[in-house]
């Protein structure tokens, strides 16, 4: 058995081409593009890779978008002050902070300020609890966007034995509720976890966001499951990997996400959902 590799690219230009339609729609009745505010702190180049890739999304469905490049020197209070501009600025719709952020910046406090409306990348505390409660708004872009690939792959995730590996406050969190929205049963794993590998060995759904290249082993997967692998590694001859060891699991799952060209191309895709969204929760009825 091999498995269908769930190709995240496709489907996220289809939901690309979707918000580029609305997008050109809203012009011919004379409302505006929506407007995203993408700031990047430092020179860390992985982090002005990601900025490019949301740039290009941008500009592929007509998002205006206006990069912010603060040096690395930036202190915490310059931030706020331009955090809050942003909120205050009736042109900007989505406000992106790029991470991670330097060391002496407290991300918390900066993503706590951002408006909630404004929180395309649905990190606020506001917008984790509307999910929390069964009420989401702007929802993380990482775990919505698996939700949304596993829909278009017409995998139906109700009543399924679910497994996150990963526990951030970004990916892992916001996933596990993601799962327990669309009916799924949810066990979070963590590094006080016990036997991993039982749980993994049980699940009919294997989410894995460790940052842990080959932390999941192929021959945990219980055959005819579904793996996504939301990890990211540089490996040292400078491959990507994910957290999941694809060749043995992709010989036993029914569905499994490559890594690249998996969940990464969805997070921007939901990005530019989030944007337009944000536009239009400010539009007076």
């Amino acid at each position: 058995m091999s498995a269908h590799i769930i190709d995240g690219k496709q489907i996220a230009n289809q939901l690309l081409d979707e918000i580029r339609i609305n997008i050109e729609q809203r012009l011919t009745t004379g409302k505006r593009a929506p407007r995203l505010a993408v700031i990047l702190v430092g020179d860390d180049p992985a982090s002005a890779i990601y900025v490019r890739n949301k740039q290009i999304a941008c500009e592929k469905v007509g998002i205006v978008s206006e990069a912010y490049k603060l040096p690395s020197s930036l202190t915490q209070n310059e931030l706020l002050d331009l955090i809050r501009k942003l909120n205050q600025d009736p042109a900007t719709d989505g406000i992106l902070v790029q991470s991670p952020l330097p060391h002496h910046i407290d991300e918390s406090a900066i993503l706590a300020l951002i408006d909630p409306n404004k929180d395309v990348d649905g990190f606020h505390p506001y917008n984790i609890g509307r999910l929390a409660v069964r009420q989401p708004l702007l929802r993380s872009c990482t775990p919505y966007g698996v939700i949304k690939m596993l829909q278009a792959s017409g995998i139906n995730l109700k009543g399924l034995d679910a497994v996150v590996v990963g526990v951030s406050n970004h990916v892992g969190r916001p996933m596990g509720l993601e799962l327990l929205l669309a009916g799924c049963t949810v066990t979070s794993c963590h590094r006080h976890t016990k036997s991993l590998a039982e749980h993994v060995q049980r699940a009919d759904l294997v989410v894995a966001a460790a940052g842990r290249a080959g932390l999941v082993k192929g021959e945990w997967i219980k055959p005819g499951a579904i793996v996504v692998d939301i990890g990211i590694n540089r490996l040292p001859d400078g491959k990507l990997a994910g957290d999941v060891e694809f060749e043995v699991a992709k010989q036993r799952a029914a569905y499994i996400t490559p890594v690249p060209g998996g969940v990464g191309p969805m997070t921007v895709a939901t990005l530019m959902e989030n944007t337009l969204k944000a536009l239009a929760l400010r539009e007076p009825a």
